[in-house]
């Protein structure tokens, strides 16, 4: 039944029959309530006799209505007649259909890129949603005096849930079709429809190639006399040819061709992908793929004012030498790069994985580098030490005591094992995930989760590990707490055997078609590398300059590779340096002491006139001790390596600093006297343990009886131990848990003794009686790290997410503690220590505190080697 001008379906005035199809017959009407044009599909009779497609055909209507793109007509309402007819109230969209443009001739080239940029723009937004047209032909498309317009989604189909991953998204419950039924119109169904099989959003794809060669050649792509030779066509001979140079370029005929592969697992594999070829400059389109691939290369990347756009392609029969390219991935405004995490380049280069801090709050943002903003990733809060799955789709990462992964497409947060004193992870092809653990060598979990079981062992960090091709073996970082120089090894996933590879100042990763990444003196460098027999196979040669490291990691940079030609890194410059900052309660700086250096841990002698520091010589990377003149400003070395001497800590008389140090292959800590320029390191503790534990000394009681140190125990993770300077001199365990505890710091009058402790499954600082312990006092109640206490005792400070916290204390023999306040926000963490005077001095980083991160695409084109 058709209606009549004049004739009313609700509140909508028919004006007039605009189009009839097989989905039904839609009218130009008039809504009386607003007073405006609008378009209404009446759909076919069976639809009607149908309850459960009436029901999903309401249910789809709601999932193409969610959709707000200008390109994309809008749903303004849907409604049944009498007969039980559903109908569709839609955007009046006057115009020429790309149906009547094509049919006066073949459109011009750049005016078919602009039609076409708009069309892949509006089915990407559709797609993203989770809804897939089915439907796609130059009947459906309009063009209007402000672009593009795709029109009826009638046949449109959605994800149970918005956002389905093109590759995998089926209809679930919402189909207006099912499997087994062909919907479409023939010369732009893909192969699969005919066959029967579920349409996603490839399809769309594969109808938009034959759209974007009929717009070009003004021919169809497949043509035939008989509904079957046409069949036969599409599903088993190629496209009609397209006019070479100058009609068409090779690299759009090569687009195209991609869009129309029979295979679904051949084609493009998103509508994003596709707008970004088509943006991509000819000259830079030549590049191919010896095979088609699912995951594209990055191509360009252009940074201005208002926009960043990002080219991904990866096409047949590379003729050209790849350009290298690069842009910057600002972090998202008022949120603040964590400087002690490393960027996560995905391995199939599209995405970038990185900790940022907004709102006191530390999470996971995943930024798609042909997308202009990054987005959070809910549930990741407290996450450090991101890296990805083989496939791209998952981030791992570490919060709470734990390893969790999340995936990016926004699934929820699942917790896979215990992993404290957590040193980098990664993700094998094999479904293992290998992970370092502080002092206790690296340890493999299956990715689904489970018990870790021991890999390497050793009581020095074996860190950030990361897989090689073959999914069993991973390069690993083994080094010890501050020290300068660095080995990278090779191991085996299913066995103990570890192979030294080279020497270097940093973690090391690998990246295709065969090479070592990693840091010397802070110019990231490239080693040609055979994965298969574990050797280097030639120089290295250097990438990219000032690499910055995390902060407090000396042999962590920050840098990654995916494994297509990408690389992402922090560059530094003097960003990576420190300035010693002296700040009032307040957080207001008042002053500076020397000049900027790459320096951490300040100690504050008793008498406050000079200041310890660990200070890291750039060109060697090997860390020291040197003392700052307070009044003055000037500096002296006080160690002298070569090895690396940490972590200074004053007598009470100032006569003396004891200091952690590497000797021997373990650090433990020596001891040297202040007075004498020929004073010379004294064994302050031999190394703890069977075998040898790593140790340091936090601190040194008043009377100068007793120092606290901090021992690292392969089984007991970090403990708490008590070295007496009298009597046999024979360390005691103070704290000896399953626990990890540290950070121990003896009040003044040296009754109690305040520590960090992960005992309840999160940071926190507690105090207990000293020297027999007992008596404990849970101070933090957020979160809490790194205790000092004021010189008088009166108040104990720590850090909570990067801001300290103060706790007034009542002192004596009854320990008391009221609930800690704000002292002052955004403190930033180089260490700190606090003065006779109040006030705090820490490490500030130079310049911006927010450097970018940079995106080199084809780094290896633009290498000097």
């Amino acid at each position: 039944m058709t209606l009549s001008p004049g004739e009313k379906l609700g509140p909508y005035s028919i004006v007039a029959v605009v189009g009839i199809g097989g989905m039904g017959v839609v009218y130009k009407a008039r809504d009386t309530r607003l007073d405006r044009i609008v378009a209404i599909k009446i759909l076919p009779d069976h639809f009607a006799q149908r309850p459960d497609l009436r029901a999903r055909f309401e249910q789809e209507a709601r999932a193409v209505a969610s959709l707000n793109h200008p390109r994309i007509c809008t749903i303004h309402d849907i409604g049944s007649r009498e007969d039980g007819a559903g109908y569709m109230v839609m955007e009046f969209v006057e115009g020429e259909t790309l149906a009547a443009r094509i049919g006066k001739g073949a459109i011009p080239l750049d005016q078919a890129l602009k039609f076409a940029l708009q069309i892949a723009d509006a089915l990407d937004s559709a797609h993203r949603a989770g809804v897939t047209h089915r439907d796609v032909k130059p009947e459906n498309i309009m063009l209007t005096r402000d672009g593009v317009k795709v029109l009826d989604f009638g046949l449109a189909k959605s994800s149970s849930k918005g956002g389905a991953d093109a590759r995998t998204g089926k209809t679930i419950t919402m189909a207006l079709t099912t499997e087994g039924t062909l919907f479409g119109t023939p010369q732009y169904m893909a192969p699969e429809q005919f066959e029967g099989k579920e349409a996603d959003a490839r399809s769309d794809i594969w109808a938009f190639g034959a759209v974007l060669h009929e717009m070009v050649t003004g021919q169809k792509a497949f043509q035939g006399k008989s509904y079957t030779l046409l069949v036969g066509a599409i599903l088993s001979a190629d496209p009609g040819p397209m006019p070479a140079k100058p009609g068409v370029p090779a690299w759009l005929q090569r687009l195209v061709r991609h869009c129309l592969a029979k295979d679904p697992e051949d084609r493009w594999q998103s509508m994003r992908d596709v707008m970004i070829g088509l943006r991509a400059p000819p000259e830079e389109s030549t590049m191919a793929p010896t095979r088609p691939s699912r995951w594209p290369w990055l191509l360009a990347a252009t940074m201005t004012a208002a926009a960043l756009a990002m080219a991904i392609l990866h096409f047949r029969e590379a003729k050209e030498q790849p350009r290298v390219l690069r842009m910057s991935v600002l972090p998202p405004d008022n949120t603040v790069l964590r400087r002690e995490d490393i960027p996560a380049i995905s391995p199939d280069g599209r995405r970038v994985v990185f900790v940022a801090t907004a709102d006191r709050k530390d999470q996971l943002w995943v930024r798609d580098l042909d997308s202009l903003t990054a987005r959070v990733l809910a549930g990741t809060e407290g996450a450090a030490r991101p890296f990805w799955s083989p496939d791209s789709r998952t981030v791992a990462f570490w919060a709470g005591g734990k390893l969790k992964k999340a995936d990016v497409a926004g699934g929820r947060v699942l917790a896979l094992c215990d992993a404290t004193g957590f040193r980098g992870g990664t993700w094998g092809s094999s479904g293992v995930i290998v992970f370092g653990g502080f002092g206790r060598g690296t340890l493999r979990v299956s990715a689904a989760g489970g018990s870790p079981t021991p890999v390497t062992v050793g009581t020095t960090d074996h860190r950030a590990p990361w897989f090689l091709p073959d999914g069993r073996h991973f390069l690993y970082t083994k080094t010890n707490p501050g020290r300068g120089k660095a080995m990278i090894y090779a191991a085996n996933i299913d066995s103990k055997v570890e192979k030294p590879i080279v020497a270097v100042d940093s973690n090391a990763i690998y990246a295709a078609p065969g090479y070592l990444l990693f840091v010397r003196q802070r110019t990231l460098m490239a080693q040609p590398f055979d994965a298969g027999t574990l050797q280097t196979t030639g120089d290295a040669f250097p990438v990219a300059e000032e690499i910055e490291s995390s902060s407090g990691g000396r042999i962590e940079n920050r840098f990654s590779a995916s494994q297509n030609g990408a690389l992402a890194f922090v560059s530094s410059g003097e960003k990576g340096m420190s300035q010693l900052t002296w700040l009032e309660r307040s957080g207001k700086v008042v002053g500076t002491l020397g000049e900027p250096g790459f320096i951490s841990s300040p100690a504050i002698s008793p008498d406050g006139k000079t200041v310890a520091v660990d200070r890291i010589d750039p060109q060697t990377a090997a860390t020291d001790i040197w003392l700052h003149d307070v009044a003055s400003g000037a500096a002296s070395r006080f160690t002298f390596g070569p090895e690396a001497n940490t972590g200074p800590v004053w007598s009470a008389d100032g006569a003396s600093i004891t200091f952690s140090s590497v000797r021997d292959g373990v650090q433990h800590p020596f001891r040297r006297g202040t007075t004498s320029a020929a004073a010379r390191d004294e064994v302050l503790s031999k190394p703890l343990g069977d075998p040898p534990a790593v140790t340091s000394a936090s601190d040194w009681s008043r009377d100068g009886q007793y120092v606290i140190l901090g021992v690292d125990n392969p089984k007991t993770k970090q403990d708490i131990w008590v070295l007496p300077l009298f009597g046999d001199r024979k360390p005691f365990p103070y704290l000896h848990t399953e626990f990890s505890e540290s950070h121990a710091m003896l009040s003044p009058d040296g009754r109690w003794l305040a520590y960090r402790s992960d005992e309840s499954q999160r940071s926190e600082v507690y105090v207990q009686s000293f020297p027999g312990g007992g008596g404990r006092r849970q101070v933090s109640t957020d979160g809490g790290s790194a205790p000092v206490w004021r010189k008088d005792g009166k108040e104990l400070y720590f850090i909570n997410r990067d801001n300290v916290m103060a706790a007034e204390i009542s002192g004596g023999p009854k320990f008391e503690a009221r609930a800690p306040k704000l002292l002052m926000e955004a403190f930033t963490l180089g260490g700190y220590d606090v003065g006779k005077d109040g006030r705090f001095l820490t490490a500030v980083p130079v310049g911006s505190q927010n450097p970018p991160i940079t995106v080199v695409v084809n780094w290896l084109a633009g290498s000097k080697n």
